[in-house]
């Protein structure tokens, strides 16, 4: 019988310029740069320009994607319909973000035109329309109307803006903006294949991202945000009802998680064998928020639960190299620039999206159907009329 790759673990699909990811050593390069040197100082638009381009811009390629950004943001009117549907019917961020990207087709001037300029230009409207989709919704279901985009403010800060209606601090920004930009774009992941399979049929670009924002959607990749920190504030909370420290409360809780069978989100990577590196440039970027306006009590017990996990599951698990990853110091980064569990995800997609689209100007490129090939496992049987059948 021929071996199988389950979950396509180790088998190399494509060439790519765009991100290398070496999890032996802990290295992330995103368009050649190390993410820890790139993500704390790049705008976002200036990583999209790498990613799209091959190469940074100079000051004035720059101002010209943040304008074409900025033209690009507001949403077709079918769209916003659509929102306010979805708000109705109480639908979860990630189902009206998946539901109105695909009505972006409808703002594409010459959907004929499969040129490369026309493709990129698609990538820029798509990724400005993702952050108004995320923020339109949150304000629906908020019962808010939503907050038309400003021309003058970069993407990031645009997005924070239009979710809460003020401009936000300088700082702020540059938390979220180094979260997009080291989460934008990692290797060949399941969303990103997912988008390269479906450009690979000669299919669309919205189609393509679309559904990159289905296989994000899973807990199993993009999902795990949110209960990375629920597990800090559970922990918390049982420090303050039984009045016992929280490194032993959180040493007790993380012990019932692992005899139980459960997952400690946040912890652990399928790829990553030692500190996920993003984690280290997430950690220090939370340093800096922290040390500014936010919960500095909350940053400084995640640090206790965080190295309680590690000793536990060092000791309990040894010769298993489960270190921190993305998860942990996002959610931590998140909820310090005021952003809801909910947007978690959400705000993932908004980043990633300049990956997706990246990856998808690749594949179309490249002109290569992915067609992965099956072992059959079933009976070889022989057709039979009704009457004559018997029940196997």
């Amino acid at each position: 019988m021929e071996a199988i790759a389950r979950g396509l673990e180790g088998v190399v699909v494509t060439e790519t310029r765009l991100s290398h990811v070496d999890g032996e050593r802990g290295e992330l390069l995103i368009g050649g740069f190390p993410v820890e040197e790139l993500a704390p100082h790049a705008t976002f638009e200036e990583v999209l320009y790498l990613l799209w381009y091959g190469r940074l811009p100079d000051e004035s390629e720059r101002a010209a994607l943040h304008r074409e950004l900025a033209a690009q943001r507001a949403l077709p009117v079918t769209c916003r319909a659509l929102l306010r549907d979805a708000a109705r019917h109480g639908s979860e961020p990630m189902d009206s973000l998946r539901m109105g990207v695909a009505t972006l087709s409808l703002a594409d001037p010459c959907p004929g035109d499969t040129s490369h300029a026309a493709q990129v230009h698609r990538a820029v409207g798509l990724v400005a329309r993702f952050a108004t989709l995320v923020a339109a919704h949150w304000r629906r279901i908020h019962n808010l109307e939503p907050v038309p985009p400003r021309a003058d403010l970069g993407h990031v800060a645009n997005y924070l803006y239009m979710l809460n209606g003020e401009e936000p601090a300088p700082a702020v920004v540059r938390a979220l903006e180094t979260y997009f930009n080291t989460v934008v774009d990692h290797g060949m992941n399941a969303s990103t294949f997912t988008a390269r399979v479906i450009a690979s049929t000669e299919s669309d670009m919205v189609s393509a991202l679309v559904g990159a924002v289905g296989a994000l959607k899973g807990p199993r990749h993009g999902g795990a945000p949110g209960p990375a920190l629920d597990m800090v504030f559970e922990i918390r909370e049982r420090a303050a009802r039984s009045g016992r420290p929280l490194v032993e409360e959180a040493d007790k809780r993380v012990r019932e998680i692992v005899a139980g069978g459960g997952r400690l989100m946040g912890f652990g990577h399928r790829v990553y064998k030692v500190r996920d590196p993003r984690a280290e440039v997430l950690g220090a970027a939370a340093v800096r928020l922290f040390d500014g306006d936010a919960d500095v009590a909350l940053y400084n017990d995640a640090l206790v639960v965080e190295d309680t996990v590690l000793h536990v599951l060092h000791e309990l698990k040894p010769g298993r190299r489960i270190e921190t990853n993305v998860e942990f110091y996002t959610a931590l980064l998140l909820h310090g620039v005021g952003l809801d569990t909910a947007l978690f995800t959400p705000t993932f997609a908004a980043a990633r999206a300049g990956g997706w689209s990246a990856h998808v100007l690749e594949q179309f490129e490249e002109n290569r159907l992915i067609r992965p090939a099956s072992v059959y496992v079933g009976e070889h049987r022989h057709w039979m009329p009704g009457p004559e059948r018997v029940a196997m």
